[in-house]
């Protein structure tokens, strides 16, 4: 694993305009860094990356199906009671899912870890899957880069080709804040994608779902919803007004209920609870924990609420000193505690490695850098190439 100066593509500002992405002059493309590649082995992709990520994800799976069987593991994750029911019947009844987003710390030499699981509403998706690969074609084509790159990035045609098989008879609702561009941007990809795979397509933020008297959501037109593929994290659904009425739907959601708790930062201690010292994990507490407490004694530690976006509300202790520490809304929220396995740093950047699960397959590499060890809503997405 390398990190490689790299002329930038003339007129990214074209580039910029063609996909709809933010350019600032004399800064570039917003969330986005080309002055820079990192380079891995085809071994380190498949063997250090893809191999373990897969595993990862078996366990996960492993740790819904006990969640859905004991309520106090749902209670533990602070999921509503009115819920549990739904959730264990959508594991139970097999409902599929589409796409998450690993994010791991790897050197290019020790094992990855993972250091958390975004499940349910994963961002930089065009980024990695359409963005990244013109980079790649066009460095090529400019001799900006070695011929002969690859990437890790089936990512677009594995939505495309996973859609259909996800039993879609209907029109099918995209629904998210607009507001929030990231998460636009996200699900307007997806619905594209959904368009290519022939899929019909709807969407509409989700303060315009309307609720009809036979207790069923509808559009603006006020057509039944029947499948929701969402852009809105589980934790908000379940925390609104309207969310009480989301069992009794009859809706079907992408991503299915079930990720709630692959989604939520609990996820973490109860891997280690039940596969500790996998050489893919780290330590991990929730904060109440008497084991928790001792673990602290350490010194060197990650603090994380349970649900949390963008870095926010993150704490890192080592050696008994507070190491960063950033603000946000969720500090009022149970926490859990994570060994600290600090990002690699490569020219004052720290990369963190999200791998990208679509149908439970690993098939994307997206990197964000930052500052600082923490990445955070200023991260800025580097691309990658595969060299031998």
């Amino acid at each position: 694993m390398q990190r490689i100066s790299v002329t930038e593509r003339p007129d990214l500002a074209s580039a910029a305009a063609e996909h709809e992405l933010v350019y600032i002059p004399g800064e570039g493309i917003s969330g986005w860094d080309e002055s820079a590649y990192y380079q891995f082995t085809a071994r380190q992709i498949e063997k250090d990356i893809e191999g373990p990520a897969e595993e990862i994800e078996d366990l996960c799976f492993q740790v819904v199906d006990r969640a859905v069987n004991n309520e106090e593991v749902l209670d533990r994750l602070g999921i509503p009671e009115h819920y549990w029911n739904f959730i264990a019947e959508s594991w139970r009844n097999g409902d599929k899912n589409l796409y998450g987003r690993m994010d791991l710390s790897y050197d290019g030499k020790q094992p990855i870890k993972l250091l958390e699981y975004n499940a349910d509403t994963p961002t930089t998706l065009y980024e990695s899957a359409v963005f990244q690969w013109e980079w790649l074609e066009q460095a090529i084509e400019l001799k900006l880069i070695p011929e002969g790159c690859d990437q890790l990035n089936d990512v677009h045609e594995r939505i495309v080709e996973t859609l259909p098989q996800l039993g879609i008879e209907t029109l099918s609702h995209f629904a998210c804040n607009p507001d929030i561009e990231d998460d636009k941007g996200t699900l307007n990809y997806l619905e594209e994608c959904a368009r290519e795979a022939g899929l019909e397509t709807c969407f509409l933020g989700m303060e315009d779902i309307g609720l009809n008297d036979q207790g069923q959501f509808t559009d603006l037109e006020d057509r039944v919803i029947t499948t929701l593929i969402k852009l809105y994290p589980w934790e908000w659904i379940m925390d609104e007004e309207f969310g009480q009425h989301v069992p009794s739907s009859g809706v079907r959601f992408i991503e299915p209920p079930w990720k709630a708790i692959l989604s939520n930062k609990g996820l973490l201690p109860l891997l280690w609870g039940m596969f500790e010292g996998h050489p893919n994990l780290l330590p991990a507490f929730f904060e109440d924990d008497p084991a928790g407490t001792e673990f602290t004694g350490t010194g060197s530690y990650v603090r994380k609420p349970i649900w949390s976006r963008q870095g926010a509300n993150i704490e890192i202790v080592q050696d008994g000193k507070t190491l960063y520490q950033s603000d946000g809304p969720y500090g009022n929220d149970a926490h859990i505690l994570q060994g600290f396995q600090p990002l690699p740093e490569f020219d004052g950047g720290y990369p963190l490695l999200g791998c990208w699960m679509v149908a439970s397959k690993a098939v994307g590499l997206c990197i964000r850098e930052d500052k600082t060890l923490v990445t955070s809503k200023d991260a800025r997405v580097v691309p990658h190439v595969i060299l031998d």
